[in-house]
Formats: structure tokens, sequence, C-alpha cells
């Protein structure tokens, strides 16, 4: 063979393998729009899962929070209980005086009911409820005055006398202090 049907071969071979190729980038080239399309179904299929697993989320802390303002003051509550049941047993007793013991069952009363009462102050402050204090200078934050007074005693705008104590609870007025005041 001579040089020119060798470089006739080789050319017509090049043409054949480029045809081929071309044959076979049509056949394995994908449409960009099938594509564009699957991936939308993808990012569709994460989007919905991703907001089912939010909305579940969100549902799970609002039945927690639900729950945490339902149960809010089991601590408090029992707490209180033995307070109640000092009370019971203070009844109990009263019912099974009589004239001969009366005098020891009030004696005993009376202590009872200061035991209480003790009892009582420290789980007000155990939960952070404090009493208002009353004295000095009136103060419309924490006092409320129902009437005024005239005093030598005290000066003008001073709480003369306490009708009904206050209390806050942390740093928040539960209840104002009703006092009288000085004219």
């Amino acid at each position: 063979m001579s040089q020119e049907e060798e470089n006739l071969e080789a050319s017509a071979q090049a043409e054949e393998q480029v045809e081929a190729e071309v044959t076979e980038e049509e056949t394995t080239q994908v449409d960009p729009l099938e594509v564009a399309l699957a991936q939308a179904a993808e990012y569709k299929d994460k989007y919905l899962r991703a907001h089912a697993d939010f909305e579940n989320s969100k549902r799970r802390l609002e039945k927690d929070k639900m729950n945490a303002v339902s149960y809010a003051n089991e601590s408090f509550a029992k707490d209180i209980l033995a307070v109640i049941d000092s009370f019971e047993n203070a009844l109990a007793s009263i019912e099974g005086a009589d004239e001969e013991n009366s005098s020891e069952v009030l004696k005993q009363m009376k202590e009872g009911v200061n035991l209480t009462y003790e009892q009582l102050k420290k789980i007000l402050e155990k939960n952070h409820i404090k009493e208002v204090v009353c004295e000095g200078e009136f103060d419309p934050e924490v006092h409320q005055a129902i009437m005024q007074v005239e005093s030598d005693a005290h000066e003008v705008g001073d709480v003369v006398q306490v009708m009904q104590k206050g209390y806050t609870i942390k740093d928040r007025i539960l209840r104002p202090a009703m006092v009288s005041t000085c004219k």
C-alpha cells in the first residue's frame, strides 16, 4: 500500500470514529428539561419532608408548652397540701375537745396555728413570694391607699397602718398592700 492509500484509510477510520462518537453522544445526551424536572421533584420531596418535620416539631412544642402552663403550679400545690393537712388536724382536735380539756385544746390550737402560719410563710418564701414592706413613705408601686388619717407621729405621705398585707412574686406585684396614709 502506498502512503496515500494509508492516509485515506486512516482519515476514513477517523471520520467513522467521529460519527460513532456523535451518535453515542446523541444517545447518551439527556434532555436538560428532564434533568431540571428530576431535580425539581427531588427538591420538592425534600421541602415537603422538611415542612412536615417542622410542623411536627411545632405541634410537639405547642403540646409541651400547654403541659408546662397546666402543671406550672404543681410544686406549689404540693407544698400547700401540707398546710391543708395541718388545718385538718386542727379542726379534728377542736371536734375532740370537751369542757374538761378545752383550755388545753385552746392552748394547743394556738401553738398549732402559729406553726401552720410559719409553715405557710416558708412555702411562700420558697416559691419567691414575699411580703411588701409597708414602713415609711407611701409607694404607689407596691401600696394602695384606701384612706387618709391625721397622725402627729408620722409625716405627710407616710404609711400609718396596714389594712391588708401586699405580696410580690419575684419582681412582680402579686397584690398591693392596702394601707392608710398620713394627711
